[in-house]
């Protein structure tokens, strides 16, 4: 059991003081949420539905959408929540667990996009191998990889703070429950603990995000020999995929990449991957991908057609 202390509870600054703009925060971010929840299903659907988007990569990319939904509802739905109410507070156990699903979904998506950076390798590179190298088992050991990855790498976070008392004061500058700021509220020396948490969380952003780069610096080096229209579907390709990636990690390696201690810019940066990156996802993938957004349409107008039948 987590040595609490005299605190059982947290209490959180939230986003603002400012109740005018608490109000203007809790429709922008309920607009937010219904647009990831819906906008990242609606990939999941697509290709569930679609036989044209069989590939690895599109695979990939309907656990890529899962998980976002999941790392979204982690923290949104307790920020809007309490964009509502003057006492924000979370239970300790339920700030544990917050942390928990927080870094267990969020260490599968670094996983899932170093895979991805990995399928459009094999796709540029090796092209004849391509089936052979990612096939359908290949890919379901490496998405279960993933799941294990994040779930090891949340567990050791969890395991860092486990033991620590927590004796007051319980407030914490944030609109999440993470290791950084519970670090700071603990009742002892953490200098240690901090940073194995660095270690842990900060080196796994940066070794995965050096793999990312290097992944696609060998395929820019490699699209070199073809031709145009082959590079530019290729470059293509590889954009959103980069561009979720920037998004994702450059916030994630300047938040767990530092000492224990947290700054004024941890709360606006935290939005980045746990509210934009999750909602430009289907986005960026929808709109710059024209199978995706041919597959989609043809979903609509299946679905407008068996709406008329239901209706005769």
């Amino acid at each position: 059991m987590v040595q609490t202390g005299n605190v059982t509870e947290f209490i959180f600054l939230g986003l603002s003081p400012n109740l005018e703009i608490q109000r203007v925060c809790f429709v922008l971010f309920l607009l937010l949420y219904m647009a990831i929840v819906l906008g990242n299903s609606l990939i999941v659907l697509t290709i569930k539905a679609s036989k044209s988007l069989g590939s690895p990569m599109y695979f990939f990319l309907s656990h890529l959408s899962f998980v976002e939904i999941c790392y979204s509802s982690t923290t949104s739905p307790k920020l809007i929540a309490d964009l509502l109410i003057e006492r924000k507070s979370i239970s300790l156990e339920g700030c544990i667990a917050q942390v928990f699903f927080l870094h267990f979904f969020g260490g599968i998506e670094m996983f899932l996009l170093t895979m991805m950076a990995y399928d459009r390798y094999v796709a540029i590179c090796k092209p004849l191998h391509y089936v052979t190298i990612m096939n359908y088992w290949i890919c379901g050991f490496l998405v279960g990889m993933a799941w294990l990855g994040g779930f090891l790498h949340s567990t050791a976070q969890i395991l860092l703070i486990f033991h620590l008392p927590f004796c007051g004061p319980n407030v914490i500058d944030h609109y999440f429950c993470d290791v950084l700021p519970l670090l700071e509220l603990a009742c002892t020396d953490t200098f240690f603990t901090g940073l194995l948490i660095v270690g842990n969380g900060g080196m796994l952003s940066i070794v995965s995000f050096v793999i990312l780069l290097s992944s696609y610096s060998v395929i820019l080096f490699h699209l070199r020999g073809h031709s145009k229209e082959g590079r530019r579907k290729a470059l293509s390709t590889c954009a959103s995929h980069i561009t979720v990636v920037v998004l994702f990690f450059g916030p994630c390696v300047f938040i767990y990449l530092r000492p224990n201690t947290t700054c004024s810019l941890d709360k606006m940066v935290a939005i980045f991957y746990t509210v934009i990156t999750p909602l430009l996802n289907p986005v960026i993938y929808s709109l710059r991908n024209a199978e995706m957004k041919n597959a989609m349409r043809k979903l609509w107008f299946r679905a407008l057609k068996e709406g008329e039948t239901w209706k005769e």
